[in-house]
């Protein structure tokens, strides 16, 4: 959180495989974030999470920054950082204690919770996040806030979302080198998921799957608990690098015509005769080919895409049945991501998935910027701000008490002062 000029400032920032993102959000009193400032420059120097070249992404990253500084006229200082790459794993952990005094307090939810989380994890690996799934006390279970109950012992099942410690020093290291101070860093996934998915959706089971340019961010709710998250290394650019092959043009003509012409699958429409001319530097032509060729290269790539994530969701669908949890995903599978816009996605999905389909946008937001953020290609870097709104409100209500019982203690000296 950034304070500046009597504003409360949250700023996220999104570092992908073809472009990096910043986002400035300011916390109105009403509790809604409005976007003020946006910043977007190609990426380079890094791929599917993984840097390859620091003196590239640092230009980059600083270049995203002074674009949101300029728009939104602040001095970004600190960032909530988005964070995705192959080495992302999760497990689901459980940790018991006795409760100390036969009523649940604040204290014994932290120490089940620090049980939960002391256990072997990957080698070279950090938590990323710990994220309670639901707590049970005694032989009671399915509780969401067992402070104030009472009980003898206080069992909690967790989520560990975990990362490559080193992965994380260079994402970091690039960040301060900017002369920045990041926050928190949150899986891209489940910055998605705050900007995309519902409540209800949440409760009666979904899957969202951020489809990018280098990997396929998936979380898995049920009962309104995260279930599953993982990435798959495997995205949006494997279909540009496709046609950029197929048709012997550079990456980047390859990836603008899968944006303006591209579809997921071949339908019947007229619309696709059309002839594409691609021209080069010079602006002088060079080859044509018919829209239905590009479309016979981008299918079998999508299909592929679709059949791993479908795969994916059977694997776990089947490990949540043999434990007796919830299972079945009614409100189906919603996609998000820059790759997810593709034309005709939805109706290719429908062939593969068995339950409902959506492609999910970034939802209740307030924009004074010069740009539809409204597109799922902005959903992680939205949720960033959420993510950011949720920690400052926390951040506030822990203040509050501690300024609460510093008041209250005040009294009380003074008091006992005065009797003296």
């Amino acid at each position: 959180m950034i304070k500046e000029r009597n504003r409360d400032l949250i700023v996220g920032l999104d570092i992908g495989t073809t472009k990096v993102v910043t986002l400035v959000g300011e916390m109105l009193i009403d509790g809604i974030v409005n976007i003020i400032g946006i910043g977007i420059c190609p990426s380079k120097g890094i791929n599917q999470g993984i840097i390859n070249d620091l003196k590239s992404i640092i230009k980059c990253v600083k270049n995203s920054i002074n674009q949101a500084e300029n728009m939104a006229d602040c001095q970004i200082s600190s960032v909530y950082l988005a964070l995705s790459n192959k080495y992302i794993t999760c497990q689901n952990e459980i940790g018991m204690v006795p409760i100390y005094n036969d009523e649940v307090t604040k204290n014994d939810i932290d120490n089940v919770i620090h049980t939960a989380k002391c256990v072997r994890i990957k080698d070279k690996h950090h938590i990323l996040h710990i994220i309670p799934q639901e707590y049970y006390i005694d032989e009671h279970s399915g509780i969401n806030n067992p402070i104030g109950l009472s009980g003898k012992r206080i069992k909690a099942k967790v989520h560990l979302i975990t990362c490559n410690s080193e992965m994380k020093k260079n994402i970091i290291k690039a960040i301060e080198a900017c002369g920045l101070k990041v926050n928190h860093i949150i899986f891209s996934g489940l910055a998605s998921s705050k900007a995309v998915l519902t409540k209800d959706e949440c409760q009666l089971g979904v899957c969202m799957a951020d489809i990018g340019s280098g990997t396929i961010d998936i979380t898995i709710y049920t009962n309104g608990i995260l279930q599953y998250s993982c990435v798959i290394p495997y995205a949006g650019n494997t279909v540009t690098n496709d046609i950029s092959y197929a048709f012997n043009i550079p990456f980047v003509q390859a990836e603008t015509i899968k944006i303006q012409y591209g579809y997921a699958e071949a339908c019947s429409s007229s619309e696709l005769c059309e002839q594409i001319q691609i021209t080069n530097d010079n602006n002088k032509h060079i080859k044509t080919f018919k829209q239905s060729t590009l479309i016979e290269v981008i299918e079998p790539r999508y299909t592929e895409l679709l059949h791993l994530i479908n795969t994916k969701i059977l694997n776990i669908q089947e490990k949540l049945k043999k434990l007796n949890h919830s299972y079945q995903f009614r409100s189906g599978i919603v996609f998000t991501g820059g790759a997810a816009q593709i034309k005709s996605l939805k109706s290719s999905a429908k062939k593969i998935f068995n339950m409902p389909i959506r492609i999910g946008i970034p939802t209740k937001i307030s924009s004074l910027v010069n740009h539809d953020i409204s597109k799922s290609n902005y959903s992680t870097a939205i949720g960033l701000l959420y993510y950011g709104k949720e920690h400052f409100q926390h951040y506030q209500k822990h203040n509050e008490t501690k300024n609460i019982f510093k008041k209250w203690f005040q009294y009380i000296s003074h008091w006992i002062k005065k009797e003296l």
